[in-house]
């Protein structure tokens, strides 16, 4: 695929929903919130990005020159894990791993600070899981000349130093969360000095410190409609590639974390369901220490960790839940972003899950059929991809499938290195704990 038969549009699935998403509501009023309420953490071209339902969007110029670095991405098709396994199907995958910053993520940091850039904004704060989304938006920020400031889950901020660096590299600081920077972050760390922080935290954290001045804004790597409707690059491309390759999916994979990595690849693929009636299985790759959609409930709750987002409407396991340390540090999030949750509750996607062993089985695998170390969380579409391989080889036949290797795993090493020396235990969440933390919850419900 040449760099001109790149998209000039992004894709937004709201337009083609038979259920469009209901609204968010905000955190004091617990009303429906308006573009006015969201002026102070986002740019105003992004709110209206947030609340389209126009189909398409028009990528700017200038976002598509920097995209053109790495863009089109490629699409391959796995034919030594395919030997490997055994089975009739045929696996494809698309490598978001040629970006600067190693992972799909850069595919809405450039427009996020881009759009910021054009509305005056000087500084974007934001969160960060594994360090991929903070070493994204260090990479577009920088090009725009905009301070970067990052809050990594303490958890991976420890284990993925590396990451920290390449963020320091591009201009960014970067605050262990809970940090010692913010009132939020001390009072969490007061009652439990050891904590491992999550997402919920460090989002909290990051918006505490955008709301305090006008020139800041916080920008935010998943979950919102915007950042999924940016991602959606990942798909249309894909299909186009498919096309060219005389061949489509019967079933498409993605690890899922708050949304941005399945709606990339799944939702141009999805058109094609809703529009032309298609039949493309679409599903979400989690992990059983984080099941919100296999295990959670869908209904109104924050974010965040503290309150200070809209409330959204949601699968959720509560936005007090603490995931486990697993290495997938961009997969530990309590909920999901509010369009993939309306799919999965009108049954136009899939989700699955799989424990912490059985994705390093699978990366490592596919390291040794296919060449690339994947990311701990590219490990997950990998499991489900296998999953579906043999199950193709047990009823013999012949099925498509496409998944998204949405990163590759050189900063991830002290991940596979646990997994060698056996320091990884299969992880599953008991009923008790998922009970224990929804109970907890004061939220809206929905019928």
């Amino acid at each position: 695929m040449s760099e001109s038969e790149m998209p000039d549009k992004w894709y937004n699935i709201v337009a083609d929903m038979p259920n469009k998403p209901l609204p968010p509501l905000h955190p004091g009023t617990r009303e429906p919130i308006g573009p006015q309420d969201l002026s102070p953490l986002f740019p105003m071209e992004l709110i209206k990005q947030e609340v389209t339902e126009d189909k398409w969007v028009d990528i700017p110029d200038e976002v598509r020159d920097i995209y053109s670095m790495w863009r089109p991405s490629p699409l391959y098709r796995a034919y030594g894990l395919e030997k490997a396994l055994d089975t009739p199907a045929k696996i494809y995958y698309k490598y978001e791993g040629v970006s600067p910053a190693g992972s799909h993520k850069p595919n809405t940091a450039v427009p996020q600070a881009y759009y910021s850039k054009q509305e005056g904004v000087k500084k974007i704060v934001t969160e960060t899981g594994a360090g991929q989304w903070g070493s994204a938006l260090s990479f577009a920020c920088n090009h725009f000349g905009l301070d970067c400031e990052v809050y990594m889950v303490r958890l991976s901020y420890d284990h993925k130093p590396y990451r920290k660096i390449m963020m320091n590299t591009w201009g960014a600081k970067v605050f262990p969360s809970p940090s010692e920077a913010t009132e939020i972050g001390r009072k969490i760390l007061a009652e439990d000095p050891n904590t491992p922080g999550s997402l919920g935290i460090a989002i909290s954290e990051a918006i505490g410190e955008a709301l305090k001045n006008d020139d800041t804004k916080y920008s935010l790597g998943s979950v919102l409609n915007h950042v999924k409707l940016h991602q959606t690059i990942i798909g249309l491309e894909a299909v186009k590639q498919m096309e060219k390759a005389g061949d489509m999916p019967d079933i498409v994979i993605a690890p899922f974390g708050g949304g941005s990595n399945f709606a990339g690849l799944s939702f141009p693929f999805l058109r094609l369901n809703l529009e032309g009636g298609k039949k493309i299985r679409c599903i979400a790759s989690e992990p059983t220490s984080c099941p919100k959609l296999t295990r959670g409930v869908f209904r109104y709750d924050f974010g965040d960790t503290v309150g200070m987002t809209p409330l959204l409407p949601m699968y959720t396991l509560g936005h007090n839940f603490l995931p486990a340390p697993i290495h997938a540090g961009g997969l530990r999030y309590h909920g999901a972003g509010v369009i993939v949750s309306q799919l999965l509750r009108d049954n136009l996607i899939e989700a699955q899950s799989h424990d912490n062993l059985e994705v390093f089985e699978a990366g490592v695998l596919f390291a040794r059929t296919e060449g690339i170390i994947p990311a701990p969380e590219a490990t997950h579409g990998i499991a489900t991809a296998i999953r579906e391989a043999n199950i193709c080889k047990q009823e013999g036949v012949s099925k498509t499938i496409l998944f998204n290797l949405s990163g590759h795993g050189n900063f991830d090493m002290k991940a596979y290195e646990d997994y060698f020396a056996g320091n990884i235990i299969k992880h599953e969440l008991s009923e008790e704990e998922i009970k224990k933390s929804l109970a907890m919850l004061d939220t809206p419900e929905i019928d």
